[in-house]
């Protein structure tokens, strides 16, 4: 089934946190869970099997998320603020992929913060960061291993934008300007494993609940194409597709 989460709901689960580099942020848990929320007792699920993760991050001005990388693949949407992602120069909206064991970063957000979504479709214990040798250590040792890495953007206004992919494992992300009314169906779901739609503007309705700005659905590779309509305003969204294996892995 389908998951949904609104970001009116979601800011129920706002919370203050810090990363394992001593990073402030505020973190907005919108489907799953992460190590910020779990309980003590809580088995994580097995790596690399199916299970949606999806949080806001909203960064403190001058904060530095330092290189690090993760064990399940991952995209990023930068939504608020700006900043740099490594060498690229982030700011609504930029679009940001990075498979599992792919080391990325810095993340400096700028005098304003910078907020961006991270989406995953598995479960990640946290962050690995590069200044520790272990983990260096760690990454060199995981087998068959590669680095796979996209940005895109920022997105100029309008268009309805191949923005990464599609790649021959169903890697992909796409832009969708919505029209009041307008019935936007995505593209089969089957040619990756799982997908995420945001909501960057406007509107949008489905099964009778509206999902305004920053809200999210994630859709299982089993399930029909994402489906929606346009509101009273029209929409602008984004559709986000997993490789069918893992990105950091050949």
């Amino acid at each position: 089934m389908t998951l949904i989460a609104t970001a009116e709901a979601a800011q129920a689960n706002r919370r203050r946190a810090t990363a394992g580099d001593g990073m402030g942020f505020w973190h907005t848990l919108y489907l799953g869970t992460t190590r910020y929320n779990m309980a003590a007792d809580q088995a994580e699920p097995a790596p690399g099997a199916l299970f949606p993760m999806a949080f806001l991050v909203e960064q403190d001005p001058g904060e530095v998320a330092n290189a690090h990388y993760h064990q399940a693949d991952q995209f990023q949407v930068v939504v608020a603020g700006e900043g740099t992602l490594g060498t690229h120069t982030v700011r609504p909206v930029c679009v940001h992929f990075a498979g599992a064991f792919t080391a990325y970063g810095p993340i400096r957000a700028g005098v304003m913060g910078i907020s961006y979504f991270t989406l995953r479709n598995s479960f990640d214990p946290g962050a690995r960061y590069m200044m520790r040798g272990d983990n260096r250590s760690a990454l060199r040792n995981v087998n068959g291993r590669r680095h796979r890495e996209a940005v895109a953007g920022p997105l100029l206004p309008g268009g309805n934008d191949v923005l990464v992919g599609p790649e021959r494992d169903g890697m992909a992300a796409w832009r969708y300007p919505v029209a009041p009314g307008e019935r936007v169906t995505g593209p089969a779901p089957a040619e990756g494993q799982g997908q995420y739609w945001l909501v960057l503007d406007g509107s949008v309705e489905r099964d009778g609940t509206t999902l305004g700005p920053l809200s999210c659905a994630f859709v299982y590779p089993n399930e029909a194409a994402f489906a929606a309509t346009g509101g009273a305003k029209g929409a602008t969204m984004l559709a986000m597709q997993f490789p069918r294996h893992s990105g950091g892995r050949t």
